[in-house]
């Protein structure tokens, strides 16, 4: 990619009158909050013109006829305007111009308002390795000259620079679950039959030759990309599958798996197949988990300080790890509830943080909040195969740049703070539920308690809500955007009667 090269603003344009936005928001408690005024209008920040000219050769050269400037909404669905190569140098000065106010959950800039510009970061230049005909960019939404607070790129660079100023940057690699579906004249079914009648096709080599039609498409054009896959596998579910590719700093990472949904839902599409990042597509099969493995470098050397000598935290609680990877497990910890309301975004998402699944006795996700040593029952494990904290929360449907960036606030705080997570709990916590229970916590062998994670969308909201870290981590006015809009899906998902419980109690009574 063309790295290091400078950037400038162009000269800000005489101001205009910028009237007041004042919405009142909704909250879990029901109390409106006021919206702030924007800034006035200037010319937003463009992309170095020759820097600009050497990407437009490139894309020349590879034949490229289309470009895509994507910024991602709410929900982390890639947005953009299709852009003829001829006008590429007006689309990195800005030219392509959004109504945001007009997308879900992207604030109050309503329609008297300027539009946001799409301002495409050069050096995340993808050419479609299926058909060369089209090039996409990860891009920045600018309002009024500015960086727009509400894009969630924006608030994953913004946390980012915060870390920066501490001396830290965070790695990320996500492990991506998803389903694969052929179309039937009865409708959707699995992209391979279960093998073996009733049992579960995880690793099943058989699944995945027979899928390695539409895998091996999807798996080249990542390695095409030099995303370094590494492995690849049939996942537990009928017609679920799991690919696994080299970590990347946060911010490229995110950018990375936004395309990759897009890219593996388009080549499905070509197959005549779908691919479904729905977390919990059937009640009685696993969810789709996309782990989040973070580990903090060093900004200066780029040295993953989670790879150093164990400390004094790791002679008290018995695990080897630097001392400053348990802080961090300490800060993801004291923020876990707000923290699984981004990661896990969806109504859906709490069908799949259940203790029990397909099998009968372990889901596989995390249902309380704790870490442990290499403890997959755990919200948090530390592998021992690789220097890292994995969250085992996360799902696919999440906005993969909001959760990064709540994940490395909170990950942050803990380390500054020198925070201790107090001790791990190493043993299998899905018997701790070995029995239906409303309670929220349960005791440990040495006399605390474990709470457990939210059991609904609603019940993380309101955690996310009432955490100073939703605001510092994505702004006071995507706080209440986010809040605003997702109290809203789990009104509708919540209030809706589907066809099974009228099948149940229609008639029952």
């Amino acid at each position: 990619m063309q790295a290091g090269l400078p950037q400038f603003s162009a000269p800000p344009r005489r101001p205009t009158a910028d009237a007041p936005i004042l919405r009142r928001r909704r909250s879990c408690k029901g109390a409106p909050r006021p919206i702030a005024p924007r800034s006035p209008r200037r010319q937003p920040a463009v992309n170095d013109p020759e820097k600009v000219q050497a990407v437009k050769q490139r894309l020349e050269a590879a034949g490229v006829r289309y470009c895509f400037a994507a910024y991602v909404d709410v929900h982390g669905a890639p947005k953009a305007k299709t852009v003829p190569l001829d006008c590429f140098e007006k689309m990195c000065a800005g030219s392509e111009l959004f109504t945001v106010g007009a997308m879900e959950g992207m604030g109050l800039v309503g329609p008297e308002k300027d539009e946001c510009a799409a301002i495409p970061d050069l050096d995340s230049l993808i050419v479609f390795p299926w058909d060369s005909r089209y090039a996409w960019f990860a891009a920045d939404l600018h309002h009024a000259g500015a960086p727009y607070a509400n894009c969630s790129r924006v608030i994953l660079k913004r946390a980012a620079e915060r870390a920066r100023a501490a001396g830290f940057t965070m790695n990320l690699g996500v492990e991506m679950e998803f389903y694969v579906f052929r179309e039937t004249p009865e409708g959707l079914a699995p992209l391979q039959p279960r093998p073996h009648k009733g049992l579960c096709p995880g690793y099943d080599v058989h699944q995945t030759l027979q899928s390695m039609d539409y895998l091996d498409r999807l798996v080249q054009a990542m390695n095409a990309l030099g995303w370094k896959v590494y492995s690849f596998d049939a996942e537990g579910g009928q017609g679920q599958f799991e690919v696994d590719f080299a970590y990347a700093d946060a911010l490229t990472m995110a950018d990375r798996l936004t395309f990759f949904r897009f890219m593996a839902k388009t080549l499905a599409q070509e197959m005549g197949l779908v691919a479904s990042f729905m977390p919990k597509p059937f009640a009685t099969d696993f969810r789709s988990g996309a782990h989040f493995n973070m580990s903090l470098a060093d900004a200066a050397t780029g040295e993953n300080l989670f790879a150093g000598p164990s400390g004094a935290l790791a002679d008290r609680h018995g695990i080897p790890f630097p001392d400053i990877g348990y802080h961090f497990v300490a800060g993801l910890l004291a923020h876990a509830e707000a923290l699984t309301a981004v990661t896990c975004p969806t109504h859906n998402s709490y069908k799949g943080l259940v203790a029990q699944g397909r099998m009968a006795d372990m889901s596989w996700a995390p249902v309380l909040k704790a870490y442990g040593k290499n403890n997959r029952s755990a919200m948090l494990r530390l592998p021992m195969n690789r220097p890292c904290v994995e969250n085992r929360a996360p799902d696919v449907g999440c906005n993969f740049h909001l959760g990064a960036a709540m994940s490395l606030a909170a990950g942050l705080e803990g380390v500054l703070a020198k925070a201790d997570p107090g001790a791990p709990m190493n043993d299998n916590l899905y018997l701790r539920l070995d029995r239906p229970t409303a309670m929220d916590s349960f005791p440990t062998t040495d006399g605390d308690r474990v709470k457990r994670l939210p059991r609904t969308l609603l019940e993380a909201l309101a955690a996310f809500e009432a955490d100073p870290l939703s605001a510092e981590a994505l702004g006071p006015e995507m706080r209440d955007i986010y809040l605003d809009w997702k109290l809203r899906e789990w009104e509708r998902d919540f209030y809706a009667v589907d066809a099974g419980e009228r099948d149940r109690m229609l008639t029952a009574l």
